[in-house]
């Protein structure tokens, strides 16, 4: 029976011009990562990326945690949905920079709402695939690894594709995936074991590499 380990991207840049960017804090997130791993003696037979730069950039960072030179195939499937563009199919005016709580509510109510009618089919975003492509293309890398891979494998991609993951596996709802993708934190660790016919979770959204008291202020959402 293999183990595959879906991280989540570490923290990025959420407000600024280029939000595809490791925040500092997201650098350090991803690093620390590595080193637990390191600490704990695991080692990963395999490595799978989406081709985001954020998810690449984590990736970077738990391999320098680890202290080893992995090489990731990288897969396209695994890359986040446009936020933007769900936001942009049901409101369609310029937001401003969120700079108060309630704005930053704000954005992820909208974005709640529109991922809601972006998997209900009710909605095309801009340049973004159907809801049933972007799960097909997660599920395509789940498959993948279960008919093709032993031992631990890695995965790192963003809150969409590992929530959208943990509903397959567990046959959600949309409505609950939604509530999994809106709750997930950076570099959380989502564990499944597998075998060459299926899926089984583990554990979900955990920072055992957080968990001492001076990373208390490491725990961070977007």
């Amino acid at each position: 029976m293999g183990k595959l380990y879906l991280v989540r991207h570490g923290q990025a840049s959420f407000g600024a011009d280029n939000y595809d960017v490791l925040s500092p804090m997201g650098q350090q997130q991803s690093l620390r990562l590595g080193q637990y791993f390191k600490h704990k003696g695991l080692h990963f037979d395999a490595a799978y990326t989406g081709t985001l730069q954020r998810q690449t950039q984590t990736f970077a960072g738990i391999c320098e945690g680890l202290g080893t030179a992995l090489q990731a195939q990288p897969w396209p499937g695994l890359n986040e949905y446009d936020s933007a563009a769900v936001i942009a199919a049901i409101h369609p005016y310029k937001l401003e920079k969120p700079n108060s709580a309630e704005m930053y509510r704000s954005h992820f109510r909208l974005l709640k709402d529109g991922l809601t009618q972006w998997m209900a089919g009710v909605v095309s975003p801009k340049g973004m695939p159907s809801y049933s492509e972007f799960v097909s293309g997660v599920t395509s890398a789940l498959d993948h690894i279960r008919k093709n891979c032993d031992g631990h494998v890695l995965l790192v991609s963003s809150g969409g594709p590992i929530s959208t993951a943990v509903g397959h596996v567990l046959s959600a709802s949309p409505e609950a995936t939604i509530e999994l993708n809106l709750r997930i934190r950076n570099s959380s660790v989502t564990e499944f074991a597998f075998t060459p016919k299926r899926h089984m979770l583990v554990t979900y959204n955990t920072l055992p590499h957080l968990d001492a008291p001076e990373h208390a202020d490491w725990v961070t959402y977007a």
